[in-house]
Formats: C-alpha cells, structure tokens, sequence
C-alpha cells in the first residue's frame, strides 16, 4: 500500500515486528489521529529477522527490565485475538505453545544460575531452580551427571507463530491509516537538532517529525545516515530442523551450558548454537553453515539427551541477530542529542518476543513523551555513550 504524501508525521524504518509493532500501537493509542509511514526494504519479508526465527518467547533473563517486557508480551500473546482484532477480519491467532524454557547449568555456571533465579522470582516469575537430581526425575531422557542445576519456567514461557503476529501487527497498522511503501531509505536529513526528512531510494525525500529506527540488522547503516554512532552488527544465526525416532516426552526449550538450544517443532525438532568466534562475522548472506550441525550441534545434542544420537537432519536455514556488542541489551528510545530520532535497535535476538512492549513504549513516547505502561529508560542509549553497560547474561 503506499500513496504519494512528501510528509508524514511518523515515519518507521523498518516493517517486521518492531516496526509494525509501533505502527500498530499508534493506531490504537487513544487521540492519536497523525500520518505514518512504514518503508519496508523487503515486503515479502522472506529475507528479515522476525520470519527467520525461532520464534520463542521467556521470561529467564538476568535483567529485571527484560523480565518485565517478556511479562508483558506473554500477556499480549495470550490476548491477541482481542488486543489486535480488525473489524471484518478472523481474529488474530499466533498458535502460543507455553511449554516452557529449561536452561541448564554446569558447577562453575551454578552461582550465576542462582542469582538470575533470585532475579526471576524476585520479578514474579514462575521459575523452579532444580537439582540434577529432581532434574533427571521430571526429564528422564535428560543426561544429568555433569549439571549443577536446571532452571524450568513454569508459566509464561514458550513459542509461537512470527508470521502471524507480524501479520497481525501489519493488518492492525494499516485498519489504524498506517502507510507501507516498498522502499528503502538511502539518506537522513537532520537540521536544529532534529531530523527533518528521509531521502527514499524510489519515492525521494519525505519529510517527518518523527523518525523511528527499526532496521534490524541494518540498524547500523540507517543511524551513520543520521550521523549516529551505533554498536550493533549483524551476525547469523542458523536453525537446524532435525526428526528423532526416539520420542522425547515433554521436551521445552532446553538451553544447554555449551550454548546450544533445542525444542519441538510439529513432528520433529529445531535446533540452533552460536558459530565459534572465528566464524561470528558481520555479515548480511543467508547461507547455512551446515558444517556447524555436524561439527558442534550433533555432538552436543547427543550429549545431553542420549536419543539424539539417532537423528536425520531434514533442512535448515538461516536469519540474523541484530547483536548490540556494547552489552548485547536492547537500545531503545530517543538519541539524546537528536530527540525525535527513536531507537528501537540491537535486540540480540530477543526482538520478536520484545516487540509488544517496546512497540507501545514507543507509542507512548510519541504520544505522551514519556514512557507510560513500562519504564524502558534502562535500555536508553545514554548508558552507551557514558560507558556504562546493562549486561544480559541469559543470551540464546
């Protein structure tokens, strides 16, 4: 959809779940009755993060605001049909699996497994710290004679269907008046300390008073327009489908200590782990590492659960994290010197479970100039340019 405004009050950078996220909850926020536009570089969305993942959704973080978004979005999932409905539409439906997460813990990994614990509960989060033993009562095909401890999220923790919460997001936007124009942003103008307008590769320049970055992996590239400095790269990560014949009774998504991570998906499994440091480049390509699966994934899986020895690997693919190498947290919010430049950057793969909250935190900013429902200000770029990190351990 697109028309032929040269100005729009709010314009977004970038068109998967975030971006449609803030789109969406402009639309629902109340008075709210300005222009938006969406440019989105890749309308078929085959290439962005949000289809490409995995699409899961926790609360065991080690940062009480990360806690607090995932509380929020579990709440919003549970509630979509209602929270996103459209006249005239079926009801929105993500098909949310809330089987939980397991994260597992090695001895020299046991102190900060209980700290985060303490952090989860502390938050009201539903989450068990289990010894090996209790560990390999609930989860019997589980190898436990080298763990420390097992954390199991209880309730509000899980997976689901990306395309369809973005499409929800998308079709709630546009009901609200919001603009998708298939472009791509090739310059920022920006004057008094604020920017002005968008150069568009096809449509040209679009002038805005607001401007929301919600590039993804590109995030980088779009904040140097404006002459803004951002730590985030793209790095990919790859998703390994595999079948087992062995069944694997009330497996969650378990979160090995080697960094790996597994769960179900319809009648097989899908996996995933970080590629060595060597091999974690900058890049945009879409090209599984299938040595990776080989070479680290089928051994570690076989490891900790002995029936994946026997497995038939069945396809795979692969997606970007947008990765903040400042502290691997979420930028959110206004540029302090360029304040209606809004951040929304460096999820480090948490972006589609965040992007509820974050979408109505942006909302809100826009709308009121502050942060109503949920503080976001911890995950402010100001801790980046004063050097001072808000670290998240508990990165998949």
């Amino acid at each position: 959809m697109s028309d032929a405004k040269a100005s729009y009050d709010i314009v977004v950078i970038g068109g998967a779940a975030i971006g449609s996220a803030v789109a969406a909850f402009l639309a629902m926020a109340s008075g709210f009755d300005g222009s938006v536009l969406v440019v989105e570089r890749d309308p078929t969305y085959r290439t962005c993060s949000t289809t490409l993942s995995a699409a899961s959704i926790r609360q065991q973080f080690s940062t009480p605001v990360n806690i607090a978004i995932s509380q929020f979005g579990i709440a919003f999932l549970r509630g979509i049909d209602e929270a996103l409905a459209v006249d005239g539409r079926p009801p929105p439906d993500v098909s949310l699996v809330e089987r939980g997460y397991l994260f597992l813990a090695t001895p020299d990994r046991l102190a900060v497994a209980k700290a985060n614990n303490a952090v989860q509960r502390a938050a009201g989060a539903a989450i068990d710290l289990l010894a090996p033993d209790a560990l390999a009562r609930e989860f019997p095909w589980l190898r436990t004679d080298d763990l420390a401890a097992g954390s199991v999220g209880r309730a509000g923790e899980g997976w689901y269907d990306s395309w369809a919460l973005l499409q929800a997001f998308r079709v709630r936007a546009l009901a609200g008046g919001a603009v998708y124009t298939d472009d791509e942003v090739v310059g920022i103008d920006r004057a008094d300390g604020r920017v002005t307008s968008v150069r568009l590769a096809r449509r040209g320049r679009i002038a805005c008073g607001w401007l929301v970055n919600a590039a993804g992996p590109r995030a980088r590239q779009v904040a140097t327009m404006a002459g803004i400095d951002l730590p985030v790269a793209p790095r990919k990560r790859c998703v390994f489908v595999f079948v087992c014949r062995t069944a694997v009774p009330g497996l969650p998504l378990l979160v090995d200590p080697t960094g790996f991570y597994v769960r179900p998906e319809g009648p097989g499994f899908i996996c995933g782990v970080p590629p060595p440091a060597d091999r974690d480049m900058d890049t945009l390509d879409l090209d599984v590492d299938w040595p990776l699966f080989d070479e680290i994934l089928w051994p570690a899986l076989a490891h900790r659960i002995p029936a994946f020895e026997a497995i038939k690997l069945t396809g795979g693919w692969a997606g970007h994290y947008a990765m903040n190498l400042f502290d691997q947290n979420a930028i959110v919010g206004p540029y302090p010197d360029l304040p209606n430049f809004l951040l929304a950057n460096g999820f480090s793969g948490h972006g589609l479970q965040q992007a509820p909250a974050v979408g109505r935190g942006l909302a809100e900013w826009i709308v009121d100039g502050a942060y109503r429902s949920l503080d976001l200000s911890p995950l402010g770029m100001a801790r980046i340019l004063a050097g001072t990190p808000l670290v998240e351990i508990n990165v998949v």
